[in-house]
């Protein structure tokens, strides 16, 4: 009787996965597998004469090795959780701690502030004592639009937080309610929807304006006179004094807190991007409120469950784990994904997949949103407490006064101080890391590696959902910019494969791997993307015939790596289709994100150039691009640089492809395997071809892309001969 009470009683459990075992077996034989293929180049260099391709080959397939280890690494222990918020529900309201949220934005006309309006309304009318939440939203921008827009907010949640809970609403982002058919529509629904849509058109109407003229304030709001900020010529979004708004208070015990944050920027001064404003928060909320608990959200990733802070609880205060529980990490979803997730926007590899693995080693990585953590983690190991320059910006201070008192909000302007972090430890052993544009990967990999632990928490309900490009040249774009990031930890003293390694266990550390040397994958792919092409042009056997053993090895490796991913995708909850779209777009991030990606971390560690950080747009007014994204037609959007290889790729491997077909008769089993693989370059490049060749929409790929792309394969070909001859 006595395992069962404790049974009933825990807030959570924790279930292998059933294809841990058969997984193990297999990784043992893949691995024979490899140390064969490797034994046959050795051999390969040792006797025959074509030490170029042999060499290139052999290249190609250490890496192919190496990254096929950091993805075995994190099928050793793949495990499931559920949680039980129905236990924690119990709990008088003194049993549930505070609760900050950061929702971060940084530039209005890229993120809608209605956008941010909806991520925060969604979070404050949780299913949680309202007085116990304070949603901070850092504007890096400075805009006074979002400012507005908050106000506005302000306003508005003052009816929809009642109506939510009285009501039960489950979309609790009034968007997304509103463009819904509810089951709690009524009167009461139709008056608040009213309200709604005016604040709307107001918000809206500032920001095609482009300010707030003082026909849009009422002398009765609170802060009338805060925008005559944005008068002064000395104001910029990169150069102005800090603003610190509280919007909403809890004074009342039956609403939250909203404070709206714009940290002081100057020139001069570095501000880390993210990972700066962020700290930012942290120490303003510090001083305000300090929560034990706090989320971090992107300004597009909206609510769907209203209960998620009861699941992330069932971790968070289960007294077993928490005193080394660094953060609960839900997954990242996208709302509007076509049916088969044409530009694998979902990653379900890299949220998903790959979190199960982590998470039954030290836990899953932070992706940047939707994020619960530990306070006490962003102050140096479980064991080790680092104190910051003031007590009241460390995580035990008691925040007691009024987030109105005057003393409170001077120190809070004090902290967010674009010097205020000089000669300091913040961004290196206290809160968000610097030194990398992808400040969550980092961050989270940083806890880690002092000790911290993490938990993936995956509800049957969406916890958050967020929004995605709808273009290919967005998300080739955003996928540079984290191949960057992920470089700069990569090759610092910090790197997963050195650091990570004696800081986390072999398993992790090499788990890690996988995202920080994304851009490698480019290697095998380019050599793999010619050099059978080339054979196949000029009739040159590279790999071995089908007669040989060693052709079936070849085929073993491929379909087996193939397989299993596919089997991954499949078991956790993706489709066939998903799945060849998923690795067709690691096929073109390779030939674009991860290439350029290098090239610009190249250039910046040679001090060459210096690469800033370039938002995503979250805004898609194209009703034309959207209908093709819908049909699942490939839009390649303006002309960009970053298609020139893959177009190129596309071409040739269409002509080796012709070449071979034709050539087949003549050379008979010599080149079959080379055949096959142009063959699935071929079948992969189908999108390529037809907006090249067939379409007369805004979403083809430019003719000079085309034209360039030509050339330059023309350019290849030829080089080819050198190489092969």
């Amino acid at each position: 009787m006595e395992p069962e009470r404790k049974r009933s009683t825990a807030l959570h459990t924790c279930h292998p996965c059933r294809r841990t075992i058969p997984y193990r077996i297999y990784a043992v034989i893949h691995t024979c597998g490899i140390i064969s293929l490797m034994y046959n180049h050795a051999h390969s260099l040792a006797t025959a004469d074509t030490t170029l391709t042999t060499s290139l080959l052999l290249i190609s397939d250490v890496v192919l090795a190496f990254m096929w280890a950091t993805t075995t690494c994190l099928r050793f222990n793949p495990v499931h959780r559920t949680e039980y918020p129905n236990k924690y529900v119990a709990k008088p309201k003194e049993g549930f701690p505070k609760l900050d949220v950061f929702i971060c934005t940084a530039d209005p006309y890229k993120e809608p502030p209605m956008m941010v309006v909806n991520t925060a309304l969604s979070v404050m009318a949780y299913d949680y004592p309202s007085d116990k939440i304070s949603v901070y939203v850092s504007d890096d921008g400075g805009s006074s639009l979002t400012l507005f827009a908050l106000m506005e907010a302000a306003k508005f949640s003052e009816h929809w937080l009642p109506f939510c809970k009285k009501n039960n609403v489950q979309d609790r982002s009034p968007e997304v309610y509103f463009s819904s058919k509810s089951q709690y529509w009524n009167d009461e629904a139709e008056n608040i929807k009213t309200m709604y849509e005016d604040m709307k058109k107001r918000v809206e109407h500032v920001v095609n304006s482009g300010n707030v003229d003082t026909h849009h304030l009422t002398k009765s709001d609170q802060f009338y006179d805060v925008f005559d900020l944005w008068t002064n010529n000395n104001f910029t979004r990169h150069d102005h004094p800090t603003i610190i708004k509280v919007l909403q208070n809890n004074e009342t015990e039956t609403m939250p807190n909203l404070i709206y944050v714009s940290r002081e920027k100057s020139r001069a001064t570095p501000h880390h991007f993210k990972a700066g404003a962020l700290n930012t928060l942290l120490r303003i909320s510090s001083v305000m409120t300090n929560a034990p608990v706090i989320l971090t959200l992107d300004c597009d990733m909206f609510s769907n469950n209203p209960r998620t802070p009861l699941h992330a609880l069932c971790y968070l205060s289960d007294p077993k784990i928490n005193s080394t529980l660094g953060f609960v990490q839900f997954p990242q979803k996208f709302h509007g994904i076509n049916k088969n997730d044409t530009y694998a926007s979902e990653l379900r590899r890299s949220f998903v997949i790959n979190m199960v693995g982590f998470d039954g080693l030290m836990g899953p990585t932070y992706v940047g949103t939707g994020c619960f953590f530990s306070r006490r983690a962003f102050y140096g190991p479980p064991t080790n407490l680092i104190l910051p320059e003031v007590d009241e910006l460390g995580p035990n201070w008691i925040a007691d006064n009024s987030i109105k008192d005057q003393d409170v909000l001077a120190l809070a302007h004090n902290v967010a101080g674009c010097n205020y972090e000089r000669n300091s430890n913040w961004g290196s052993k206290i809160g968000f890391r610097y030194g990398s544009l992808v400040e969550d990967y980092y961050t989270g990999y940083s806890l880690h590696c002092e000790g911290w632990r993490s938990v993936f928490c995956s509800p049957k309900k969406i916890a958050f959902y967020g929004d995605s490009p709808k273009c290919l040249i967005d998300v080739v774009s955003q996928q540079k910019r984290w191949t960057i990031g992920l470089l700069e930890v990569a090759f610092s003293r910090f790197s997963p494969i050195t650091y990570g390694i004696r800081s986390t266990g072999l398993l992790t550390g090499i788990g890690y791997c996988q995202y920080a040397f994304w851009a490698f994958w480019s290697i095998p792919l380019v050599i793999y993307g010619f050099l059978p092409q080339f054979a196949l042009l000029y009739g040159v056997s590279v790999f071995p015939k089908s007669s040989d053993p060693w052709f079936w090895l070849y085929i073993f490796l491929f379909l087996g790596a193939y397989g299993q991913d596919l089997v991954d995708f499949v078991l956790e909850g993706g489709t066939c289709h998903g799945w060849w779209n998923d690795q067709r777009m690691w096929l073109i991030r390779g030939f674009s994100s991860f290439p350029f990606g290098f090239i610009e971390f190249t250039l910046k560690t040679l001090n060459l150039s210096t690469h800033g950080f370039n938002l995503t747009s979250k805004v898609n007014n194209d009703d034309k691009q959207s209908k093709r994204y819908e049909q699942e037609i490939f839009d390649f959007g303006p002309s960009s640089t970053m298609f020139f290889p893959i177009t190129t790729v596309a071409i040739i491997n269409l002509l080796a492809f012709v070449c071979g077909a034709c050539g087949i008769f003549v050379w008979g089993e010599g080149l079959v395997l080379e055949l096959m693989l142009v063959s699935f370059a071929v079948v992969n490049s189908l999108p390529i071809y037809m907006a090249m060749l067939l379409r007369d929409d805004d979403g083809k790929l430019p003719k000079n892309v085309c034209t360039l792309a030509g050339s330059l394969a023309c350019f290849v070909i030829v080089s080819g001969f050198f190489v092969l001859k």
